[in-house]
């Protein structure tokens, strides 16, 4: 009853949160698409097939923050040349994330939960890492909040891990709580991919 309960509840702060915010910071999310639009150009938006709860696939959409420039063999350049400084400052200040709010209102994802990642990555995790999918995958999580991007990739999923087996309302207000510190502070940003996430590889690889 009590998991139950947590749930229901979770589903609505999830709802009233996102819609707050989506109309809050509407000014906010119409100047990064004009800007976005002006800097990046078309499209906008970066959409990509993610893994979500029970690896169900949904599709993840942030403000695009890469150029998408091409090399004369028609492949795009590595993604540090094509992240500009403009890019970096919407992912440093998790503006690029805004967008996702959207997914929370249709129920795709949470607030608070294991960050969504990339299909590919489905046949390299262990039966434990897989746990992480046993929830809706968040916009933040334990694992930002404790080192984001300091930290390995089996840390990670050993922090997600251990968020589905204790999460509660009071853990993910924490969560919130600190990852808004997090975000004005500007703390575990910086890294020396400067905020592109490395390839998982299975055991052993690491995480940006």
């Amino acid at each position: 009853m009590i998991q139950i309960l947590n749930k229901a509840f979770k589903r609505v702060l999830d709802f009233l949160v996102a819609t707050f915010l989506l109309i809050v910071l509407s000014p906010v999310i119409a100047l990064a698409a004009i800007l976005v639009r002006i800097r990046l150009g078309s499209p906008v938006l970066f959409r990509q097939t993610r893994v979500g709860k029970h690896e169900k696939q949904f599709e993840l959409m942030k403000f695009r923050s890469m150029l998408g420039e091409r090399s004369s063999e028609g492949e795009l350049i590595p993604e540090n040349d094509r992240l500009t400084p403009f890019g970096r400052a919407l992912r440093a200040t998790s503006v690029d994330e805004l967008p996702t709010l959207w997914l929370v209102l249709k129920g795709e994802m949470s607030l608070v939960g294991p960050r969504p990642l990339l299909v590919r990555y489905l046949p390299l995790y262990n039966d434990h890492q897989r746990r992480r999918h046993a929830v809706k995958p968040g916009i933040t999580g334990w694992a930002q909040v404790n080192g984001r991007n300091a930290i390995s990739w089996e840390e990670k999923f050993d922090l997600d891990v251990w968020y589905v087996e204790n999460q509660s309302l009071f853990l993910d207000m924490r969560i919130l709580l600190l990852t808004v510190k997090k975000v004005l502070w500007r703390e575990d940003i910086d890294s020396p991919t400067h905020g592109i996430m490395e390839e998982f590889k299975g055991s052993g690889s690491s995480i940006d």
